[in-house]
């Protein structure tokens, strides 16, 4: 707990640092919306499609590709997101208003594993915090993009976010890659269809961002990127149906204190701060405390002490005969119950059955059944002989 605390201490510490903020600092939300003039909205994006397309119609819609209309001529529908995650059936209307000549392009961090995999693509995308958390600096992004006309490589940076993904495998069949991130990976790629019609999958939709085109001449970025689409199409479509679909379920999903709580640099260092701490709390403080465990007394042998107690009384008492005879009674019962031998008559015919049962020598056998013979005779028995005949009784325990 004490380390808990010290971690906490210096946690506090850093917070005035983390929360200060010298001069003005940029608005580092993703909306990527068509009208938002804020830093990473793309306003400069949508209201340079006249200019880019200048004998088409300029639309911004929110419905799905299938149901623009635009009588005879063809649609290109750009889609700029921060997921586009559709479902099976919006995946197979994007494809039949490809296949009937038309052309989407999508660009987005994330893309759904169905629309991946109808397509035969594998992405991956770095995990992503906010730009508020802890004060996390802005990484940059570097691309390049192969220019349409003369095919050359040209790479362009600014010193915002990146918010990127990328391609990790793909089938040169059908996909050819136009643009690469600053690791070589392909973030940008094309796949053509029959009927004329084109599809664009995009994996740095920053670069679309008001912030990126105004940085220096990353305009020319926005113009190649698009100018794949063919200048004879009719219509330009700026579509937010996608990009609405992930804000409702995300909305859905979240709570409207925390996107607020996140709007705000202050308040979301010290979000996340609370966050570790009740991590750190978790960390020293949720293991298990053990119960001393009860010392538990071996169960006593009370046969041995019973045993050791009438020993006691025999040897107090002197009477060596007596306890002579009591340790041949139970040589008696050990041949009787182990070896199912008659020890009544402790004769030769016993000594060469036990022999032949136990595999003890004869001699000895014999010398300890003699005496066993001979002991009811005796008056007295000396504390020596005594001794002599436990220790010619215990060498045959052993052995038998």
């Amino acid at each position: 707990m004490r380390q808990c605390w010290t971690i906490l201490a210096v946690l506090l510490l850093l917070l005035p640092a983390t929360s200060c903020r010298n001069g003005k600092e940029i608005d580092r939300r993703v909306s990527l919306r068509r009208r938002d003039k804020i830093p990473y909205g793309t306003k400069v994006a949508y209201e340079g499609l006249q200019s880019l397309f200048p004998n088409a119609t300029v639309t911004d819609e929110d419905k799905p590709p299938a149901l623009l209309q635009s009588g005879d001529g063809k649609i290109a529908c750009i889609i700029v997101t921060v997921r586009m995650d559709p479902s099976p059936a919006d995946i197979n209307s994007i494809l039949d208003f490809v296949g009937s000549g038309n052309h989407v392009f999508i660009s987005a961090r994330a893309f759904g594993d169905s629309l991946l995999h109808t397509l035969g693509l594998r992405a991956g995308n770095q995990f992503w915090l906010p730009p508020a958390a802890f004060g996390r600096p802005m990484d940059s992004l570097r691309i390049s993009i192969r220019q349409p006309v003369t095919g050359d490589s040209l790479a362009f940076s600014y010193p915002g976010d990146s918010y990127e993904g990328w391609v990790e495998s793909y089938d040169p069949k059908y996909a050819a890659v136009l643009g690469h991130d600053h690791f070589g990976r392909p973030n940008f790629v094309r796949f053509t269809y029959k009927g004329g019609g084109s599809l664009y999958l995009h994996f740095a939709p920053l670069a679309f961002s008001n912030f990126f085109l105004l940085h220096k001449d990353n305009i020319s970025y926005y113009q190649d990127a698009l100018s794949y689409l063919p200048a004879s199409v009719q219509t330009v479509a700026w579509d937010g149906y996608y990009a609405r679909k992930g804000s409702e379920r995300d909305s859905r999903n979240s709570f409207p204190v925390l996107s607020f709580i996140m709007r705000n640099p202050s308040l979301a260092a010290a979000f996340w701060l609370l966050l570790l701490l009740f991590l750190l709390i978790y960390l020293f403080e949720s293991k298990r405390r053990q119960r001393n465990i009860p010392i538990i007394e071996p169960l006593r042998n009370t046969s041995l002490e019973f045993v050791k107690t009438i020993g006691r009384l025999y040897f107090q008492r002197r009477d060596n005969h007596n306890l002579a005879s009591k340790m041949v009674a139970h040589f008696q019962d050990i041949v009787r119950t182990r070896y199912n031998l008659a020890a009544t008559a402790l004769d030769d015919e016993l000594v060469e059955r036990l022999v032949l049962r136990t595999g003890y020598r004869k001699e000895e056998l014999s010398r300890l059944v003699g005496y066993m013979r001979v002991l009811p005779s005796k008056a007295h028995v000396p504390d020596s002989e005594l001794m002599d005949f436990h220790r010619q009784l215990e060498a045959f325990y052993k052995i038998a």
